[in-house]
């Protein structure tokens, strides 16, 4: 997709999926990402993307927009009264990737997001990694006092699973549980625990 065409067409990308979502039934939460640096970059990301949600029947507080750690390090105080302005609509959102980036701590200090995605660098292993480990535990108590979800993104292994669930993680993500499908819902590969 060209430069000047990537606003366009990932807002014309975000409404083909809310319109599946409402095909397929999903009840559940609809977690939605945008391109890199996509909120500031199209002023209208957010607001097309709530009338795409009411023109396909769903209501916005069933919506989390998924940011990456840069589009908020980008212009926090611009990107901090953008998503203000949602939330108001009921409108969560997550940061995608937390870990990867160069500021998240200073990040959860000054804008306080109602989900954070761990990075899958820091999962991969974690169960035999000491400073994995403790980097996690504090992440976790950090985001327990400040009433932030955690979902630990990219678990692959019944190990990485059973250490994070026994630190309280509840929320997963990764081909441990099940592969992406298209215009599908995923099968689960990982047994009910």
């Amino acid at each position: 997709v060209p430069a000047a065409g990537r606003a366009a067409f990932d807002r014309h990308s975000r409404a083909q999926a809310l319109a599946l979502a409402a095909r397929l039934g999903l009840s559940c939460q609809l977690n939605l990402n945008l391109l890199p640096h996509g909120v500031l970059a199209d002023e209208d990301a957010i607001d097309a993307t709530l009338r795409a949600a009411r023109a396909a029947g769903l209501e916005p507080q069933r919506l989390v927009i998924e940011v990456t750690e840069s589009d908020v390090i980008a212009d926090a105080p611009g990107f901090a009264a953008l998503v203000n302005r949602h939330k108001r609509d009921g409108l969560a959102l997550a940061i995608d990737d937390f870990g990867a980036g160069q500021s998240g701590l200073n990040l959860l200090a000054d804008f306080q997001p109602d989900t954070i995605k761990v990075d899958m660098g820091l999962i991969r292993g974690i169960e035999s990694n000491g400073p994995r480990q403790a980097i996690m535990r504090g992440l976790l108590l950090t985001c327990e006092l400040l009433g932030i979800d955690v979902i630990a993104e990219g678990v692959e292994t019944t190990a990485e699973y059973r250490w994070l669930r026994a630190q309280g993680v509840h929320l997963f993500q990764g081909y441990l549980f099940a592969r992406p499908g298209f215009e599908s819902l995923p099968r689960p590969s990982f047994p009910a625990a």
